[in-house]
């Protein structure tokens, strides 16, 4: 069964910089679609970014696209955020999330079958 770790998360200033990392492990990666969501106490989770097992396509929400890249290292079985320009409205919990036999860079959070444990990030302004 696959198992994933984020990690990376911490407090930064408005305008700083953060790359989180979503580590597999238990099983190849390859086969899955990986999202990255966020969820503030309160409020619904978010889709932040996804991309395909194949590297063939990724998406953003659109209150990170410009500022946030994701990639995927399989050899390494890791997926990274690089997460720039960031502001307050950023901070939150972020969760990376596996989605089997995908190819359709969803960003609904029901879609997908695993998740890590989350990372908290923290902007002040």
């Amino acid at each position: 069964q696959l198992q994933l770790v984020e990690s990376g998360g911490g407090l930064v200033q408005f305008g700083g910089s953060l790359r989180l990392s979503c580590a597999a492990s238990g099983e190849t990666m390859d086969y899955y679609d990986i999202g990255w969501f966020r969820q503030v106490p309160g409020k619904e989770r978010e889709g932040v970014s996804c991309i395909t097992r194949r590297l063939i396509r990724t998406n953003y929400a659109d209150s990170v696209k410009g500022r946030f890249t994701i990639s995927r290292d399989n050899a390494k079985n890791t997926v990274y955020l690089q997460m720039n320009s960031l502001r307050p409205e950023d901070t939150a919990v972020y969760y990376c999330a596996a989605r089997p036999l995908g190819g359709v860079c969803s960003m609904v959070g029901y879609e997908y079958t695993y998740w890590g444990q989350g990372t908290q990030v923290t902007v002040s302004s």
